[in-house]
């Protein structure tokens, strides 16, 4: 019978060995055939991939467009209406679009923003409904000095005056989660519970949360489990890389392809839109491989 020193020391072997295989099988998942050529010919069909214009905002919309065709993209995310017939002339569409907000800063959850809000949104559903798009992104607003229920209270009243033409016109609102630790300070969305309890209290399937991955990591975590436990109210979703904001690949701690799985597991027939500053010296082929992680 092996004394206790070394009935330690080879448990110790076998665990260390256990780790580093299970991580080198996970690490393979981001990894594996990235260097082989990938197109939308090799897409698997479960998730509906797009990617944010402004993450490129470096290269020409046409550029962009003919790219992300090829790669297998049904869309870019948060494009406004001057750029929609770029999107249509290479068969994509605006899967997220904006420029009926005021700012990030400025939203649904202050009253004095309300009058322009209401004539800016009843605008731009009807583009967007004749354009034969779906999503129109909005946002909470900053605090300030507004308290979180008064800040919900406001965002129901404002709300609730445009819903029933976004339940006429075939439009869903998509109000995003954002991150008040680092990047949005004071932005009152800031936790998929607040938000959860904004939808419930609008009331209607036409209104629902964008929700970022990247912000929900950096603000709560736990995000397979928010995302299983509460899909009903998330109608968009966001990629990015933690921390950095970057590429979504083995050099940051989200682990995209159980997320994504997770994602589908729901029943989700929505988009996922790739939302990393791409840190790499190619953005398309950064771009690419996030794509090819995602697609499960």
């Amino acid at each position: 019978m092996p004394n206790n020193t070394n009935r330690r020391s080879a448990i110790k072997n076998i665990v260390a060995g256990s780790a580093a295989i299970a991580a080198g099988t996970a690490l393979s998942s981001f990894t594996k055939d990235m260097k082989k050529p990938f197109n939308a010919s090799q897409l698997k069909g479960n998730i509906n991939h797009s990617a944010c214009r402004w993450c490129y905002g470096s290269i020409p919309l046409d550029q962009l467009c003919s790219s992300a065709k090829e790669i297998g993209l049904v869309g870019i995310d948060l494009v406004g209406p001057k750029d929609w017939d770029t999107l249509k002339k290479y068969g994509l569409i605006s899967t997220m679009c904006n420029g009926a907000e005021i700012s990030l800063t400025k939203g649904w959850n202050d009253k004095q923003y309300h009058d322009t809000l209401i004539k800016s949104y009843t605008e731009h559903i009807d583009l967007v409904a004749k354009a034969g798009f779906v999503n129109l992104f909005c946002a909470s607003g900053n605090r300030g000095t507004i308290d979180d229920e008064t800040g919900m209270k406001n965002c129901v009243e404002g709300l609730k005056q445009i819903i029933g033409l976004a339940e006429k016109k075939g439009v869903i609102l998509q109000m995003e989660l954002l991150n008040s630790r680092v990047d949005h300070k004071d932005y009152m969305c800031d936790r998929s519970a607040w938000g959860i309890e904004l939808v419930k209290r609008v009331g209607s399937p036409n209104f629902k949360l964008l929700f970022d991955i990247y912000h929900m990591q950096i603000d709560e975590g736990d995000i397979i489990r928010t995302i299983r436990n509460s899909h009903e109210y998330f109608g968009h979703y966001h990629t990015g890389g933690v921390p950095g904001r970057n590429e979504i690949d083995e050099r940051q701690e989200l682990y995209y392809p159980a997320i994504m799985k997770a994602i589908h597991e729901t029943g989700y027939k929505g988009y996922v839109a790739q939302e990393f500053i791409p840190k790499d010296p190619n953005p398309i082929e950064s771009l690419r491989k996030a794509i090819q992680i995602c697609d499960i």
